[in-house]
């Protein structure tokens, strides 16, 4: 199986974007900081060069990374 492009914690706030999460619920869920949510948020749209939250999810989806 190919290797993820996401690291564990990636992959865990961006599944629980896709449940329509806010940055403070996810932040809570997973005792982070509200910063570390967004920073996590920030370098994945950076591996994927996209734009936003949307974006990134859409590429993740693609990629077979998340699932709906």
């Amino acid at each position: 199986m190919p290797k993820s492009i996401l690291t564990k914690r990636e992959k865990e706030v961006f599944e629980l974007l896709i449940l329509n999460k806010s940055t403070v619920e996810i932040a809570n869920k997973l005792n982070i900081s509200e910063k570390t949510v967004r920073n996590h948020i920030s370098n994945v749209m950076q591996k994927l060069g996209v734009k936003g939250r949307a974006g990134a999810v859409v590429e993740l989806l693609k990629l077979g990374e998340i699932s709906i």
